[in-house]
């Protein structure tokens, strides 16, 4: 049995937080809502992020981070990514040995254009962690929750740290993978929730099953080929954090990018769907920093420059749809060829 702090008390955090104390480690949770850790330590469950699940008894919640950390053998980070760097900097200055960050946030910095494994090798310095791991796939909260079969990858430049993490996490309702690369898996499953904002405009206008099918395969590509030209393999946007992590979250009303972007197809500006929904959608700062990175390695990137235009240049959904049907025709095969070339270079 191993002390695994996991750093937020939403949805994903709480999920995984159960999967280790069915596995039977000593599962310390840290938020930053007093009200919310009373719920988890007093009723056993956390309505306002993952209701209708009961949380093992043995889970201690609290806002005391000191404490949440303290003789800790890893640290799971999953706070959205715009908290990441202040979360971080606070656990800095609290660790007291080497451990493994294991981060499960989906998303890409503005600005910088890093990636989540990047924004913890700058905050916390290489003699406070063992390595930094990254979990991804296509798993709801919501469905690991309810303990339904959910299957993921772990990966991190140390696969000593990767099996390690699997070891973890691995029961009879969690299955985890090994990959290596960490670039492929955290551009990946940051990316799709892109796509998924965009494939739930579709639903929102009533585009129907054609439209989304062909989004889905479209923005499949567009991952790749950005991911491919960052260093990472084309074999991994196949897998489980590409193609099924696509799937999951452009098709499911589980998926907040989806439900957001549903929002928008109907009409609804983008500040009132945020307003609504009173959950941070990934999604939509991720198009800001997709589009950068594209403009940044000159990968063309139609839907996810489409919808930049709708999200922060108050472009109508009809038009950027419009936009996309009238690019210039060109050549399926043009786009596999071109990522197997920028990997074998």
């Amino acid at each position: 049995m191993k002390k695994i702090t996991v750093l937020g008390a939403g949805s994903w955090g709480t999920a995984l937080a159960l999967v280790l104390a069915d596995n039977h480690h000593d599962v310390h949770m840290w938020g930053h809502r007093q009200e919310l850790i009373d719920q988890i330590n007093e009723k056993h469950e956390n309505h306002d992020y993952l209701p209708n699940v009961d949380l093992p008894a043995s889970i201690q919640a609290t806002t005391d981070m000191k404490q949440a950390l303290e003789g800790t053998d890893a640290i799971i980070v999953a706070v959205p990514t715009k908290a990441i760097r202040e979360v971080l900097k606070q656990a800095n200055e609290l660790i007291t040995s080497k451990v493994p960050f294991i981060h499960v946030s989906k998303g890409i910095e503005p600005d910088t254009l890093l990636r989540i494994s990047q924004m913890i090798e700058q905050e916390v310095p290489a003699e406070k962690r063992e390595a930094v791991v990254v979990l991804s796939g296509p798993s709801h909260a919501e469905e690991v929750g309810l303990r339904h079969p959910t299957t993921v990858t772990v990966s991190s430049e140390n696969i000593e740290a990767a099996q390690l993490v699997q070891d973890l996490f691995m029961n009879n309702n969690f299955r985890v993978y090994t990959n290596p690369d960490v670039i492929g898996v955290e551009i990946g499953g940051a990316l799709k929730n892109i796509i998924a904002l965009a494939a739930g405009i579709t639903d929102g206008l009533g585009y129907g099953d054609n439209a989304k099918a062909a989004l889905i395969t479209r923005g499949l590509a567009e991952i790749a080929r950005l991911g491919t030209k960052m260093g990472g393999n084309p074999l991994t946007f196949a897998g489980l954090t590409g193609v099924g992590d696509l799937i999951v979250t452009c098709t499911s009303v589980h998926s907040r990018n989806w439900r957001c972007g549903n929002l928008l197809g109907k009409g609804y500006k983008l500040e009132e769907v945020l307003e609504k929904m009173g959950m941070v959608v990934e999604g939509v700062r991720t198009t800001k920093g997709a589009y950068q990175l594209s403009k940044e390695y000159k990968v063309s990137m139609p839907i996810t420059e489409a919808l930049y235009h709708v999200l922060f240049e108050g472009k109508k959904v009809d038009d950027a749809v419009e936009s996309l049907m009238a690019r210039v025709k060109t050549h399926e095969m043009e786009d596999l060829v071109n990522m197997f070339e920028n990997q074998t270079k």
